[in-house]
């Protein structure tokens, strides 16, 4: 069973910390004392972008599998497509709140934060309550495929499909991640910084404890009860998992190896949507690495062990070329001419 929950990990992974990034950005603009207007376009237009990217990465994986993808395939929703329009969702969310509290805007005011923090945390435990019954006898089959398929993960298949990433149940990561990201930035958390993280881990781990007491109860809320791919109780105990995880990381870097110079895992997140761009076709798509399904836990391993190494020197490049793009296209221009000089004639 932990098995399968560390395998199904990544995507919730990504959401959650999309939502904490959201928060932070947002609390940056709030500190500006910046339009709730000019607020919202500025996030949810980043929300866009993402979901431009998606898109893209939809078209390129189409290119590459030339031949034998189906043409449906450039409408499937991905990762990065639900990670887009969660961000939509938060930039909606946040410009609701903070134009109903027009009149407290300042940081300080723990009641417009409260506010948000209860707005995106109930969003988070509406989405995951309303995702059995989206699911199931909630859908809406009028719309076309292709939209449905953002709801639910529809698809073409006529039935919603556990590998794709819908709104329902997935977004509910990205407002959880919101709401704790909001928590965070509060003036009392920033000043009892360790405390909230320890307090963080012992509430995943009570998450985890009531969610499994809760699931093993005779009654049953929903009349279709999928454990692994809409129940209410799984996305408490991949929260729960989550809040864990980020205690464990806060403390790497703040005590662990991290502080005695290079971390990896500040390495990787500076440069995590390409290295997420560049390994998937490694791990999943045509190019990958190793072959599917068919290998042992030791060349499992060895296979995760290579793509670590590898995305990690993606992003050492990356961090280092970046700003530099000048000087690249000066010297690809003249390579003779060192970083990008051209010596003028009769110079010499």
């Amino acid at each position: 069973m932990y098995s399968q929950l560390g395998g199904t990990f990544p995507a919730p992974l990504f959401l959650f910390l999309a939502g904490i990034s959201f928060a932070l950005v947002t609390e940056k603009l709030w500190t500006k004392n910046l339009p709730v207007d000019q607020i919202a376009r500025t996030t949810i237009r980043r929300g866009a972008e993402i979901f431009a990217f998606g898109l893209v990465f939809r078209l390129q994986e189409y290119a590459i599998a030339w031949g034998w993808a189906p043409l449906s395939d450039l409408l499937r929703v991905d990762i990065l497509n639900t990670i887009g329009l969660s961000m939509m969702m938060m930039g909606v969310l946040c410009w609701v709140v903070l134009s109903i509290r027009r009149g407290a805007l300042s940081p300080t005011r723990t009641d417009v934060r409260l506010a948000l923090i209860i707005a995106s945390a109930g969003t988070a435990l509406l989405i995951s309550l309303l995702t059995p019954l989206m699911w199931t006898s909630w859908r809406l089959r009028w719309l076309p495929w292709p939209l449905e398929s953002y709801i639910n993960g529809v698809h073409n298949l006529d039935t919603p499909q556990a590998w794709l990433f819908p709104i329902f149940p997935w977004s509910a990561f990205a407002f959880a991640g919101l709401a704790l990201g909001f928590i965070l930035q509060s003036q009392w958390a920033r000043r009892r910084e360790s405390v909230i993280f320890l307090t963080a881990a012992a509430t995943g781990v009570l998450l985890v404890e009531v969610a499994h007491w809760l699931d093993a109860q005779p009654y049953r809320l929903y009349a279709v009860d999928d454990f692994w791919h809409t129940s209410p109780n799984f996305f408490v105990i991949r929260v729960g998992m989550l809040l864990v995880i980020l205690a464990a990381s806060y403390g790497w870097c703040r005590w662990g190896a991290a502080q005695q110079g290079f971390s990896p895992l500040i390495q990787l997140g500076r440069a995590s949507l390409l290295v997420y761009w560049v390994h998937i076709e490694f791990v999943y798509g045509r190019l990958s690495i190793l072959p599917k399904h068919n290998v042992s836990v030791r060349i499992a391993s060895f296979g995760l062990l290579v793509i670590f190494l590898a995305m990690l020197a993606l992003a050492l490049l990356r961090t280092r070329l970046k700003g530099r793009g000048s000087e690249i296209l000066a010297w690809l221009r003249n390579p003779a001419g060192g970083r990008g000089y051209a010596p003028r004639p009769g110079s010499y």
